[in-house]
């Protein structure tokens, strides 16, 4: 039986923290539903592609048009194996979605694989997931997990952490650790 993931994400979610997870599990033949709160399939969010280039933070440029997949209204948790928090812009917002935190929760209370890069902690952290828990994040979102109780990691951003059935990375160069990491939470 083919395998399925939901995928959260928003516009100004980082182009590269939502195009290679979900083109490289799709290439694994896994399903990745793509869903983004008041949208539907077929329409598009916009992504921000960041990057670092020696500033004291990072910079922001327009990525792509990413066509969500699914449709977020129609989604049935029960249907799937995982999760996938992008990172970027969009967390700041989604976290701010009562929807949203319900989903999340749903796979962390389950013990069901969880995947979070970058800024996507933040939606973990406002879902109040983090605590007792010990991960990882882009560096500015440490004060929110040990705010909430978790314990933060700095880590190089090529790198992933696991804590039981949640796997974090800080940023896009950890897209094949974080990768690598949820899949052997998924058992493949």
């Amino acid at each position: 039986m083919r395998r399925k993931i939901l995928m959260i994400a928003g516009d100004f979610t980082e182009d590269y923290e939502v195009m290679v997870p979900y083109q490289a599990l799709e290439m694994l033949d896994i399903q990745v539903d793509v869903v983004c709160p008041d949208k539907r399939k077929g329409e598009c969010i916009k992504t921000a592609i960041h990057d670092f280039e020696g500033d004291q933070t990072y910079t922001e440029k327009p990525g792509h048009l990413f066509i969500l997949t699914e449709t977020f209204r129609s989604v049935r948790l029960e249907t799937y194996d995982g999760l996938f928090l992008t990172g970027g812009r969009a967390p700041e917002y989604l976290r701010l979605n009562q929807s949203v935190l319900d989903m999340t929760r749903y796979f962390m209370e389950l013990n069901k694989p969880v995947a979070a890069i970058c800024h996507g902690i933040q939606i973990l952290t406002a879902a109040d997931c983090v605590s007792g828990r010990t991960l990882t994040a882009y560096p500015s979102v440490a004060p929110e997990i040990k705010a909430a109780g978790g314990t933060y990691v700095e880590m190089a951003p090529d790198a992933a952490w696991v804590s039981g059935n949640l796997v974090t990375a800080p940023a896009w160069p950890g897209n094949v650790a974080i990768l690598r990491e949820f899949l052997k939470l998924l058992k493949l």
